[in-house]
């Protein structure tokens, strides 16, 4: 009598297909047993007066907030931008005197601003203390009228 030509491996994976088939059956079955039947109104939000979703719905006999559309702001108010003062004051933490660039580290906000040699008055070194503005550059804020600070 011949031999089996199914091997150990080939038994093994086809108990384990048939194992996850029967186990996907149980799961389907028992999803459809224990599944409730959901209606329209489990589906539905309302919005409340502060905008927020809920599933209640408003209190019929509640009496509603009137707005003036005239209260409604829709910009920023007026007058309330803050003035930046243009000069700022900063370190030069890097400066090349044979290439002509640098760059300036903000003593307030520690962010450093490039600066390039003709934006310069007189001659800065690193580590000195520097009064500037910022303009924006080709690549980014550049320091523009760059002198020793006082």
């Amino acid at each position: 009598m011949g031999r089996s030509q199914e091997t150990f491996n080939k038994k093994e994976v086809r108990n384990k297909k048939e194992k996850k088939r029967k186990e996907k059956a149980a799961k389907r079955l028992a999803r459809k047993e224990g599944e409730k039947k959901s209606s329209l109104d489990d589906m539905i939000a309302y919005v409340d007066e502060n905008g927020m979703l809920t599933s209640a719905p408003p209190e019929p006999g509640k009496k509603k907030e009137e707005i003036k559309l005239e209260d409604i702001e829709v910009s920023v108010p007026r007058g309330s931008a803050v003035e930046e003062d243009p000069i700022k004051k900063g370190m030069v933490s890097f400066f090349n005197e044979s290439k002509g660039f640098g760059f300036i580290k903000n003593l307030d906000t520690k962010q450093d601003v490039f600066v390039h040699i003709n934006n310069v008055i007189g001659d800065i070194k690193e580590g000195n203390l520097v009064t500037y503005e910022v303009e924006m550059g080709q690549r980014g804020p550049t320091a523009v009228n760059v002198q020793l600070s006082k």
